[in-house]
């Protein structure tokens, strides 16, 4: 794993309100730095699965040119 960094965010405005919102008694997350690590997580995710949808199509384009069955891909 590598070292762990600190990151100092400004939001202000509707953003901090949102981020208020979310945030301690009344919100889903304790504190505001596991807000932003979950939303991290979730946008990793979001790009993980992208990457491999896109893997998937060039394959499915590669096999379809080649007179195999496409949808035999998972």
């Amino acid at each position: 794993m590598s070292k762990p960094i600190t990151l100092n965010v400004r939001v202000g405005g509707a953003l901090g309100a949102f981020v208020t919102a979310n945030v301690g008694e009344d919100g889903a997350y304790e504190n505001v730095s596991e807000y932003v690590r979950d939303l991290i997580r979730r946008d990793k995710e979001r790009v993980e699965a992208e990457g491999f949808a896109r893997l998937k199509a060039e394959l499915a384009a590669a096999v379809g040119r080649r007179g195999g069955h496409p949808d035999h891909i998972a």
